[in-house]
């Protein structure tokens, strides 16, 4: 081979791979077997036959956390990165030799499916660094436990088993994971366990987790779920309040599900039932104190003793207070009076009443007020038919728009009136069953309450003809009015006359006058009229006076008969 008077650094090389016979192609790259040759500080100096020898720190000899056990004269393997560095020493590696090695293996055990041990060495963003005897993997924090751990300083440095998730060699990422295991182990030692166990059985666990739907109870290695609902037959809005983590309870085992290895359990199995006996002990009519434990927006639930709750229906809470929130009438814990209206005892209900336990003020006044009676009170709301009238005992009575005043028109009298004014009235008609009160203001002045029933400043009574004068027009009828300030009264759409085609409000108009007859009062003592009944009064009158039904004459003829003869008189 020819010389080169100043041979380069690629000249030098070649003449390394000549005199070497080609073998830094076969050494770099591969995993070899070394000798320990000596040990300078924390450095191994290894031989693998090269023309130099190599150092590599002795930390990478030894486990994660421990110390590296290495003398002179043990043989290594190790991994070639270069057979000459820029010093002239071999570049090797003892941990790319260990990863190399390991990758190897784990590739085998993850085709089989089967765990590896590994230790956990550090932490990183996100999870934790494995080694899994020279191969690094990384282990999410989720797949750390079954549960989140808050510190995972004892697991570190610790040998144990890893499943293998996911391998990618080409990138070096293997992911573990250490809660596939724990999950593994626990499934059959749950199977174990949820043989031996049998419903109706009773048991003592540990409260390990408690959720707003009830408790998860340790029954030692599996967990079953304590609802919220068995925990006590008396009321429970939230399972702290009776039970707290690590207490240990005693429970009942209501139902095993073996497919899905879900257990519920029960602790007011274990107590006496409240409700037998229920029936008997609270029966229909009978008044109790209770405990009010709940309030929504339909009713109260109230208790009546440990276990025995009955719902006070928004309904039946007070006669006066109508559409509140039932907040607004009573509170929580509040010691209340009630009354049972219904029991179920298979359905576990009792229906309650509060109103039902205390005096119905609209009996009340009732009594004391009865109908022509003078009453006192401050007009609590004006509408476009009537004024609302705050009565004693806190109920409401009601002036319609035509009782407020004579000789006006009802929305006119609607404007002599505020809301706040204290104002006099009297009694027209009381309904305690669908608790309303009839009030007349303009009774007080003449035209009051007649004898006999009747209303009017005249003495209107049943079966007289009066001259009426239309005050109003509806659909219903008319509203009417006996002379200028007599009593206004009602007719009825079919009362305004015999034939379907004078039975139409709108053929009158309010201030027209004509007579009509008294047919009675209506529920506010007002008179009703007819002009119907007038028209058949005045033909059965003629009838009898000037012929008979049965002669054949029709009534014109005998009408026409009976004026002729009075024009001859």
């Amino acid at each position: 081979m020819a010389t080169v008077a100043n041979p380069t650094r690629d000249d030098f090389a070649a003449l390394l791979n000549e005199s070497l016979g080609g073998e830094n192609e076969a050494f770099e790259g591969r995993v070899v077997i070394g000798t320990v040759t000596a040990i300078e500080n924390d450095l191994a100096v290894i031989d693998v036959g090269l023309k130099s020898e190599g150092r590599v720190p002795l930390r990478e000899f030894a486990a994660p956390g421990q110390k590296a056990e290495l003398k002179v004269g043990d043989q290594v393997e190790v991994f070639v990165d270069r057979v000459e560095n820029s010093q002239g020493e071999a570049m090797l590696s003892r941990d790319r030799a260990r990863r190399e090695a390991a990758w190897d293996k784990l590739e085998g055990e993850f085709a089989a499916g089967n765990r590896v041990d590994g230790v956990i060495f550090g932490r990183v963003k996100g999870g934790f660094t494995v080694d899994l005897g020279g191969a690094v993997a990384f282990l999410p924090g989720s797949q750390v436990d079954i549960r989140p751990v808050r510190d995972v300083q004892p697991l570190m440095d610790l040998p144990q088993p890893f499943q293998i998730l996911k391998m990618d060699r080409r990138r070096g990422n293997i992911v573990v994971s250490r809660r596939a295991i724990l999950e593994e182990t626990r499934a059959e030692q749950r199977s174990g366990l949820i043989q031996s166990l049998a419903e109706g059985q009773v048991i003592e666990g540990v409260v390990k987790n408690i959720t707003d739907y009830g408790a998860f109870v340790d029954l030692g290695g599996i967990d079953g779920l304590l609802h919220v609902t068995d925990i006590s037959y008396k009321r429970v809005n939230h399972p702290s309040e009776v039970l707290e983590i690590g207490a240990t309870v005693k429970v009942q085992i209501i139902r095993i599900n073996r497919d899905t290895q879900r257990i519920s359990l029960g602790m007011k199995q274990l107590e006496s039932d409240p409700w037998e006996g229920a029936t008997a002990k609270y029966p229909v009519g009978g008044v109790f104190q209770g405990r009010v434990t709940n309030i929504t927006e339909y009713g109260a639930f109230v208790e009546l003793e440990a276990g025995i709750e009955g719902l006070v229906h928004v309904s039946e809470m007070s006669w006066t207070k109508k559409n509140v929130h039932p907040g607004k009438i009573v509170s929580t814990s509040q010691e209340v009076e009630v009354k049972v209206l219904e029991v179920d005892g298979e359905k576990r209900r009792i229906s309650l009443g509060l109103k039902q336990a205390q005096t119905n003020p609209w009996s009340d006044f009732a009594e004391k007020h009865p109908v022509g009676s003078q009453v006192e009170g401050e007009v609590k709301n004006a509408t476009e038919f009537g004024l609302f009238i705050g009565l004693e005992g806190d109920v409401d009575g009601m002036v319609h728009m035509s009782d407020i005043a004579w000789g006006v028109s009802g929305e006119e009298a609607l404007q002599l009136h505020r809301k706040g004014e204290t104002v006099e009235a009297v009694v027209l008609d009381v309904d305690v069953e669908k608790e309303r009160i009839s009030l007349g203001m303009k009774q007080l002045e003449r035209g009051g309450v007649a004898a006999g029933g009747a209303t009017g400043g005249d003495g209107a009574r049943k079966g007289e003809v009066k001259t009426v004068t239309v005050l109003e027009v509806m659909d219903g009828g008319l509203t009417v009015q006996v002379d200028e300030d007599g009593p206004t009264g009602f007719i009825k759409r079919s009362d305004l006359g015999r034939d379907r085609d004078e039975q139409r409000p709108e053929r009158f108009q309010v201030g027209q006058k004509f007579d009509a007859m008294v047919t009675g009062t209506d529920r506010s003592k007002k008179p009703t009229f007819s002009i119907k009944a007038m028209q058949i009064a005045e033909e059965k009158q003629a009838v009898a006076q000037y012929g008979s039904s049965d002669s054949g004459a029709s009534l014109g003829d005998i009408l026409g008969a009976a004026l002729e003869r009075a024009n001859k008189k």
